[in-house]
């Protein structure tokens, strides 16, 4: 056998018997494209509503990834659904050094996993001196909306309403995000304040990024794919108030091969984040 074939039946091995891929980025159009594209159109970004799983590992590596290169070239805004807007002091505490890991998880309601996914993201944001955003509404607000309806919030203490979106909050029950939501939960057996409970989750992470963006800058928020998926939720909202600005969304997902884009995937995003529906989760 001469050289030549030895190497050309050795390259043909390695392509068959090649290593696993976890993951794969693509654009919104379908699309391979590289976590360094990402990363530029980021940087040329305002707003990033970065749309994770919250138990997917890829979802979670890439968040600090991109975050980290981001903080090297421009001037940054954290935020997060994984903290409610009434635990911004001592969110703030922690960051400035003024009470511990333990005491922060005593003061402010952590998500079970807290220090394996976001904390890596706090204590970035601390290491640099950046803020991070607490945005999202209280649960037992957005628990009240099911309840009772988005006008149960008008008897809220004037406290209690600077920790959600300004009301009214305009909601579009025709949204396709907030209608598929409906029949997931059983068309018209479903109760109709179940898509209100999501839309003032997303008015008012909409409103503390809005508040707290600063021309310029860049503001990363980490969220729940469903929350910008599509360009709905958060994204619809944002756009309402500040049409002008740059933004850009990344979604997660997962499916069974990494290769290609499944056709249900298609402009979920601007970026989509495919991982291998085999890999482990978080929790």
């Amino acid at each position: 056998m001469s050289r030549l074939l030895f190497i050309v039946m050795l390259f043909s091995s390695v392509l068959a018997y090649g290593q696993k891929v976890g993951y794969q980025i693509f654009t919104a159009k379908g699309k391979k494209t590289s976590f360094e594209k990402m990363l530029k159109q980021t940087l040329s970004s305002d707003i990033l509503l970065f749309g994770e799983f919250h138990n997917n590992p890829i979802s979670h590596w890439l968040q600090y990834e991109l975050t980290d290169d981001a903080i090297k070239s421009k001037s940054v805004i954290l935020g997060a659904e994984m903290f409610e807007a009434d635990n911004q002091k001592p969110l703030n505490a922690y960051l400035a050094g003024e009470i511990s890991d333990k005491q922060l998880d005593t003061l402010a309601r952590l998500w079970p996993n807290y220090k394996t996914d976001y904390k890596p993201l706090v204590d970035l944001a601390k290491e640099n001196k950046i803020p991070f955003i607490a945005t999202n509404i209280p649960r037992r607000y957005a628990s009240q909306v099911f309840r009772k309806g988005l006008e149960s919030l008008t008897s809220l203490t004037s406290e209690e309403l600077s920790w959600i979106a300004p009301l009214p909050i305009e909601f579009d029950g025709e949204l396709p995000g907030y209608k598929n939501m409906m029949n997931m939960m059983g068309g018209d057996h479903a109760n109709d304040n179940f898509p209100k409970a999501q839309a003032i989750r997303d008015a008012t992470m909409s409103h503390f990024i809005l508040e707290n963006y600063k021309k310029g800058s860049l503001f990363i928020h980490y969220n729940g794919a469903y929350h910008s998926d599509n360009y709905e939720g958060i994204l619809w909202y944002l756009k309402r108030r500040e049409p002008n600005l740059r933004y850009m969304t990344i979604s997660t997902v997962s499916q069974s091969q990494v290769q290609k884009l499944d056709k249900e995937n298609l402009g979920r995003a601007d970026f989509i984040i495919v991982v291998d529906e085999h890999m482990t989760t978080t929790y």
